[in-house]
């Protein structure tokens, strides 16, 4: 079993800047995909970004650019380095991981992750 989890979020102002951690503890595999989705209110849960234990990234579109997935396998922690925030980023924030080789083309789909965190609340006023 792996739990996550994520910490790192709140409050700011449009343009400003956060970053997310999200550590990982329990039985850490050698190979993984770990993602960052969110989940605004009405809305469905989307995915940000991904990094593979050989350290691939994946992005969305929305965030290319703006957001930086990292990891530290040191201390097990997954990051994600969000600056020029929009009012549009505000979500609940959440590091799901899985034990596969590489992330592959459905890094997106909730389906790929078999481990969830709690989530951390983003919120960015204009």
């Amino acid at each position: 079993q792996v739990q996550l989890v994520e910490s790192g979020g709140g409050s700011v102002q449009a343009g400003g800047s956060l970053r997310l951690s999200c550590v990982a503890s329990g039985y850490i595999y050698s190979s993984y995909c770990m993602g960052w989705f969110r989940q605004a209110p009405g809305k469905e849960r989307e995915g940000v970004a991904a990094i593979d234990s050989d350290g691939n990234t994946h992005y969305a579109d929305s965030v290319k650019g703006r957001f930086t997935i990292s990891q530290d396998n040191v201390k097990n922690t997954l990051y994600l380095q969000m600056n020029s925030l929009k009012p549009d980023d505000t979500a609940m924030y959440y590091c799901a991981a899985n034990n596969v080789n590489e992330c592959g083309d459905y890094w997106t789909s909730q389906l790929e992750y078999m481990w969830w965190g709690q989530g951390t609340q983003v919120t960015v006023s204009s």
